[in-house]
């Protein structure tokens, strides 16, 4: 009997069998058939595009038109620059951003590729919701110049022809592993011989090598243009480094200037010249090329070592059997080879004047034809598309550990770039960007397929290498437009089942986890579900979602600690410099929406407005800059953090998804029953919300959070449905709706929606009044240690001290609760207020200033509405005192309700021994005789 198939290889067989295609797209540069991607039937809400939802003048359009400006202006040229150097194409000069997207960053640049994914995600939203044809016309460019990299990944490496020191000369582009190949017959054996070649190195990388004759790094004769000391370096050994016979320059080789470089080696002497001077002399060599025997590794650019590829041009490369002279080495300098007193090279001689191909001609007359290649190998394989080549593929599939100056996650940047070409595409309709990311998951699903389960278990497990973002999600967006089988068998195959199970089950295993690494995740098993039905995957989502919010969640909305999740409930015992990593927050967000999707629980877009109300407003620097998108990586949350808006080397991850957020902040303010039966109002923002199957518009006007509601006019036709309108959670009294100046009967209670079902006419105004109120917000795991709210709003205090501030808020407590009337107003700043002389602002100004978003509440005296008792304020064991047990009571209805509470209290505490009589006494007396705010 043949063995059970695993049921991941079952379902796919199930998926290809059932699978149709959506619809054909062309290959070339025109328009697919639609770009939209169609609503899951899973889905009871629907969003809406966000051309569909202008954004009016309030604290989000600010931020957004700093991102805006900042990528209308970008050279997206820079961007492309490690594409087009990966694929051995001109650069044009151009040099990329730096950073993590470049060769010198973090971890040998092996995350190159992932920004230039977000930028194009964010140019086609800035795009979709502008219309301003400046961002299409940056997204075809970049279109265009990815399609001619990956049609040149697909063929053998082709000459760059470039202008050299006498005629045409041949560029290596530093980031296209390309080096030239010489036939094994090039030194012949000779015991006598010289070198020489014309060279313009446009990098200063160390060991990069001229040329590299060898067979390992055992036996082997280089000039390396720098070694490390920075001066060129000739070297001959038969027993590796220990052996090496040398010469050292002098002085190093200037960068994009033309030098010359020579080597000659007769009996007991090598010389070498730079620029036809003699700079070093060796007279003891015992070892010459005859020394070396045949040599299979015979490199220009290349090094027999794990050295970097020389960047530069080449021009004249000769091989003389023979030792020129020293006139004639000056000869060299101003006159081709086969014109000076040398003449050409009599074992080889590559003038470099090919203009096409990959192959260089042997002037010599030996017929030695030299060949361009990639040290990969080569070509890639037919879709593949990345920065880099697919080494790093390559290398996870056998990895156990991880290593990110080996392999940096892959998979996270094939998804950033994939998720570009989708967006790019749907905002465009341009053909090209489906035909290459329908490409890439073709070569993925070419790869993994092929895997098996135990390897690919292992591989997603990894920290760091195996991580690989949003890629379920997107994979599985493609496929509602392809309709390819393989796309949704590929999605799958990203399963990492002993996560998935364990959340499934409501086991949480999330301690030591990083963060970023695994939000994403859930996101995409969301997307197979609505694709598959299988209900395990939405389970394992929402319960996931349940292990991080509130239980891993700071007060702003973020989560993680140095990247990485610590124990459930700890919060103030994880509080650092680096807590709540934007790329979180980001993803939370997308995870918190996409689960509202299914179902309407009002918990989800209560943290929405959260995390976007302030991390993600706060996470963008209000100021512009036309290099960077000033977006922060960690939000430390210690005494006295300044926020780092310009963070590691720069082209972050959070800087990409910093990019994303802050062109697409309307995307939740409104989504729509599937049936057209609702609009539900989520977020209170300026905003004019065009729902075309209605032929109705809804314009916001509010200046909210600033402003305690919001204004919603309709225009258009008339339409019958219900408008549900969101009721914060935070929001526990004095809500109200109004329809054209009538209040709308009901009762809203905090924490859900607000009803109001009519058929809708132009010119109709509905005005909601949500009053704020001050509040706190405890750490789970230290109560004393208290984040402040007004309304949806993080208040923090400007503080250049480095310990937690001590602050009471009892002393002025208004009968609501409402913690407010302790603290004064700044005049002329909205939001901003004092507090014992300490200013407290919203969190979401971007300033660089040093903030508490924590602080240790300290209420040493019992005070009622600034009476005070003179009675010190008691506690129990956990922490909780006696005005807190007293003040969990509000709202109060009358000053007499207030003092029954505290009667009643006190009555508590002093039947428990915790308070004396005689003190209860004066504190009950205190509250009967002060004043309150109502």
């Amino acid at each position: 009997m043949a063995p059970a198939l695993p049921r991941r290889r079952l379902l796919q067989a199930a998926l290809f069998a059932t699978a149709t295609p959506a619809f054909s797209y062309a290959a070339g540069g025109g328009s697919a058939t639609a770009a939209t991607l169609p609503a899951p039937s899973a889905w009871t809400l629907r969003p809406f595009e966000l051309k569909d939802v202008k954004v009016g003048q309030g604290v989000f359009a600010a931020k957004r038109q700093l991102m805006l400006d900042h990528g209308r202006g970008y050279d997206v040229n820079r961007l492309l620059q490690v594409f087009r150097a990966n694929a051995g194409l001109s650069t044009g000069g151009a040099v990329a951003p730096g950073g993590w997207e470049g060769l010198d960053g973090e971890a040998n640049g092996n995350l190159r590729g992932h920004y230039t994914g977000h930028f194009l995600t964010m140019l086609s939203q800035a795009y979709a919701s502008t219309g301003d044809q400046a961002y299409a016309d940056k997204i075809r460019t970049m279109i265009g110049a990815l399609t001619d990299v990956r049609a040149a990944l697909r063929k053998d490496p082709a000459v760059l022809s470039v202008t050299g020191k006498f005629g045409t000369a041949a560029e290596n582009v530093r980031g296209s592993y390309q080096y030239v190949s010489l036939p094994t017959a090039v030194l012949n054996g000779s015991a006598t011989i010289t070198l020489s070649a014309w060279v313009k190195p446009t990098h200063n990388a160390n060991w990069t090598r001229v040329f590299d004759f060898g067979n390992n790094n055992t036996r082997y004769m280089y000039l390396a243009a720098r070694n490390a000391s920075g001066v060129p370096r000739f070297a001959i050994s038969t027993n590796g480094p220990g052996g090496e016979q040398g010469l050292n320059g002098t002085a190093a080789l200037p960068l994009n200037q033309w030098s010359h470089l020579a080597v000659t080696i007769s009996g007991s002497t090598g010389t070498l010249y730079v620029n036809g001077t003699s700079v070093a002399q060796n007279t003891s060599m015992t070892l010459n090329p005859s020394s070396l025997g045949a040599l299979t590794n015979n490199w220009l650019g290349r090094s027999n070592f794990d050295d970097p590829v020389f960047a530069g041009v080449y021009d004249e490369f000769n091989v003389w059997s023979r030792a020129l002279t020293a006139a004639e080495i000056t000869s060299l300098q101003s006159n081709r080879a086969a014109a000076s007193s040398a003449g050409r090279g009599t074992l080889a001689s590559y003038t470099f004047d090919e203009t096409t191909g990959g192959t260089f001609a042997d002037a010599s007359g030996r017929g030695l034809t030299a060949t361009l290649r990639r040290t990969w190998g080569g070509p890639s394989h037919a879709g593949f598309l990345a920065a880099y080549p697919e080494t790093q593929f390559i290398d996870l599939e056998s990895r156990t550990s991880p290593d990110y100056t080996k392999v940096w996650a892959p998979y996270y940047t094939a998804h950033k770039i994939l998720k570009g070409l989708l967006d790019a595409y749907l905002a465009t309709d341009d053909a090209r960007a489906l035909d290459l990311a329908s490409g890439m998951c073709d070569w993925m699903y070419s790869r993994l397929s092929k895997l098996p389960e135990a390897t690919l278990q292992r591989m997603w497990g990894i920290f760091s290498s195996g991580e690989f973002g949003g890629i379920v999600e997107t994979i599985v967006d493609l496929y509602t437009i392809t309709g390819k089988a393989e796309h949704l068998a590929l999605a799958k195959l990203f399963d990492l089942d002993k996560l998935i199970d364990a959340c499934a089950a409501n086991t949480d295993t999330l301690d030591g986890l990083h963060a970023n690494q695994h939000i994403p995740i859930f996101t995409g098993l969301i997307r197979l579900y609505d694709a598959t039905g299988e209900t395990r995957y939405l389970t394992a989502a929402k319960n996931f979602w349940g292990m991080v919010v509130p239980h891993r969640m700071y007060g702003i909305g973020g989560t993680s600690t140095a990247e990485f999740w610590k124990a459930r409930g700890v919060i103030a015992g994880t509080i650092s410099d680096t807590t709540a990593e934007s790329c979180c927050a980001y993803n939370l967000l997308k995870l918190s929406r996409m689960l509202f999707f299914h179902e309407q629980d009002p918990k989800y877009m209560d943290y929405y407005e959260r995390a976007l109300y302030n991390q993600v407003l706060g996470s963008k620097q209000d100021k512009a800059d036309a290099e960077k998108p000033l977006v922060t990586y960690f939000i430390g949350l210690t005494p006295g953090h300044v926020r780092d808006y310009t963070p590691k080397q720069g082209t972050t991850c959070c800087e990409g998804t910093g990019m994303e957020s802050a062109t697409k902040y309307q995307d939740s303010v409104y989504f729509k029953k599937a049936d057209g039966s609702a609009l539900y109002v989520n977020l209170y923002s300026p905003t004019t919300l065009t729902w075309s199957e209605k032929g109705v518009t809804v314009t916001q006007t509010t200046d909210y959070p600033r402003e305690q509601g919001s204004t919603l006019t309709f225009g258009g036709g008339s339409a019958a449905f219900e408008l549900r309108l969101r009721v914060p959670s935070w929001a526990t009294s004095g809500f109200r709706v109004t329809v054209n100046g009538g209040a709308v009967s009901g009762t809203p209670v905090a924490g859900s929606y607000f009803a109001v079902s009519r058929t809708w006419q132009s010119g109709d105004v509905v005005k909601v009044a949500i009053p704020f109120r001050t509040r706190v917000e405890k750490a789970l795991d230290d109560s004393g240690l208290q984040t402040l709210f007004y309304g949806p709003v993080n208040l923090v205090a400007r503080n250049s001290g480095t310990s937690y501030l001590q602050f009471g808020l009892y002393r002025n407590a208004a009968l609501s609760g409402d913690l407010l009337p302790s603290l004064s107003p700044v005049s002329g700043k909205p939001l901003h207020y004092t507090l014992n002389g300490t200013e407290f602002a919203p969190f979401f100004e971007g300033t660089e200033d040093p903030t508490h978003a924590y602080f240790r509440r300290s209420e040493p005296k019992v005070v009622f509405g600034t009476t005070d008792s003179g009675v010190t304020n008691p506690a129990r064991s956990d922490g909780s005192t006696l005005l807190d047990e007293i003040w969990a009571g509000a709202p109060f209805s009358t000053k007499f309700a207030l003092v029954s509470r505290v009667q009643s209290t006190v009555n508590s505490w002093v039947s428990a021994g915790l308070l004396a009589q005689t003190d209860g006494q004066k504190v009950v007396t205190t509250a009967q005789n002060a004043s309150y705010v109502s």
